[in-house]
């Protein structure tokens, strides 16, 4: 008996259903853009049973949560320790990964180095339908990788790369990327908000079934998130974003989604001829400051998943020849930047409403937790008044509109960070205060940011 086949009508902008064609999208408002999509439904007990590439639904039992075992999950080592941290540890078998990075910031390359080193171990698959298999040899020849177990497949066919997946049992699997990928029952084109999606739902179930992990490239949006459904990275366990600016040498690898681990984990890498190099302490490398003081710079310690990371804030305040002065913020979001100007004029009583203000953070660092907000106004007014801040302070804590300092979170470890490194002097919120002395460290606790000024002052002279 012939297989009933049920119909669907997809847009392949935003991924809205409609029970029958129509010109416009009524979601998204995109034309043309919705396509039909059959489904084939199972009719046989062997086809509810088998599920799809060897699952078998049928073993399916409720079970009391209670006699789950509580067993730390197995993990296995990417062979970078900075690609394992932002994993939450290592690579747990049969998860989805999705990694995904503006053009040329590295991931294929990344990811190459990463089954060269697991190769050696276990058996691995690197799947590639963007380049050939030629020009990924070049690569890892350019790049001087052992390729001697490196199992490789140019393939755009997900039906057909399970199912060698399937005979080959690897423990990872690399798809690059998830974007050309197809499946023969989806009619869309590869890239399509349909074919994304089912493509990528059909990955996960694979994964989960066969306890092989998968590594998944996808491409981003001209503003930086990830192309493609927002299912996408509901369905997956883990999603990562490799960034780096053309004409800088490092990359930094950011977890958005972690299902093993913690959320905005970081990770840095540096680009060398040699590939992607991991750079084990980066608080150095954002602190690659001149011997001589300039007015306008200070120090502050980020908390980055699990663990502290000490950045270096640059302000310029130059007298404005327009009549609405500018304010240009990189790595640190603008509003937040306007909103403390109005604090520093209110509670701090700096005018800088003729002022240009320029803020950076150094090393291409996207700053978005709170407790930058001290350290970002003391290196203002320190370009303002010309005064420079000492090489041996570190500065943090969050500014509330009344001009308090609130306290942030993990104080303690920030301050020993920063000891780590050398800093003599902290001025951070009184909540965030340790209770013991820290050795070889002046730790100044404050309750407005009139008296963070007033120290600021204490210090200079």
């Amino acid at each position: 008996m012939a297989k009933s086949v049920k119909r669907a009508f997809v847009c392949n902008e935003c991924g809205a259903d409609f029970p029958r064609w129509q010109g416009q999208c009524s979601e998204c408002h995109a034309w043309n853009s919705i396509t039909e999509v059959r489904l084939a439904a199972a009719n046989s007990k062997s086809d509810r049973l088998s599920g799809y590439a060897g699952s078998v639904i049928g073993q399916s039992k409720i079970q009391k949560l209670s006699e789950v075992s509580l067993k730390e999950l197995p993990r296995f080592s990417t062979g970078f320790s900075e690609f394992d941290r932002v994993l939450g540890g290592g690579v747990v078998p049969g998860s989805a990964i999705l990694i995904g990075g503006n053009p040329g910031a590295g991931k294929s390359t990344l990811l190459l180095q990463t089954l060269s080193k697991i190769s050696v171990s276990m058996k691995t698959l690197y799947v590639t339908g963007e380049e050939s298999l030629q020009q990924v040899a070049m690569r890892a020849h350019r790049l001087s990788l052992a390729t001697d177990n490196l199992n490789m497949l140019s393939e755009t066919s997900i039906e057909q790369i399970c199912h060698i997946a399937e005979q080959e049992q690897p423990k990872l699997i690399v798809i690059d990327s998830i974007q050309v990928m197809h499946m023969a029952d989806i009619q869309s084109s590869p890239g399509s908000v349909a074919q994304v999606r089912e493509t990528a739902a059909y990955l996960t179930r694979f994964a989960k079934t066969h306890g092989i992990a998968i590594i998944m490239v996808g491409h981003v949006t001209k503003d930086g998130s990830l192309a493609g459904p927002k299912v996408l990275e509901h369905c997956i366990d883990c999603s990562v974003l490799l960034d780096g600016d053309a004409d800088s040498r490092y990359r930094t690898l950011r977890s958005h989604k972690n299902r093993f681990g913690a959320v905005n984990e970081l990770g840095v890498f540096a680009m060398t001829e040699q590939g992607l190099r991991e750079v084990s302490n980066p608080s150095a490398i954002f602190l690659s400051r001149g011997d001589e003081l300039t007015a306008g710079s200070s120090v502050m310690v980020l908390w980055e998943g699990t663990r502290p990371l000490l950045v270096e804030i640059q302000a310029l305040v130059d007298h404005s020849m327009l009549g609405n002065p500018r304010r240009v913020a990189v790595g640190l979001e603008q509003n937040r930047l306007a909103l403390l100007l109005a604090v520093l004029h209110r509670h701090g009583g700096v005018q800088m409403a003729d002022q240009d203000v320029f803020v950076n953070v150094v090393g291409g660092v996207k700053v978005t937790e709170t407790s930058v907000d001290l350290a970002l106004l003391l290196a203002l007014v320190s370009s303002f008044r010309n005064r420079p801040i000492p090489h041996d302070l570190v500065i943090f804590g969050e500014i509330g509109l009344g001009g308090e300092i609130r306290p942030v979170p993990s104080g303690q470890e920030r301050i020993s960070e920063a000891a780590k490194h050398g800093f003599k002097r902290a001025i951070v919120p009184i909540a965030n205060q340790p209770k013991k002395n820290i050795a070889n460290m002046q730790v100044y606790g404050v309750k407005k940011l009139a008296e963070a000024l007033d120290i600021l002052n204490e210090i200079n002279t």
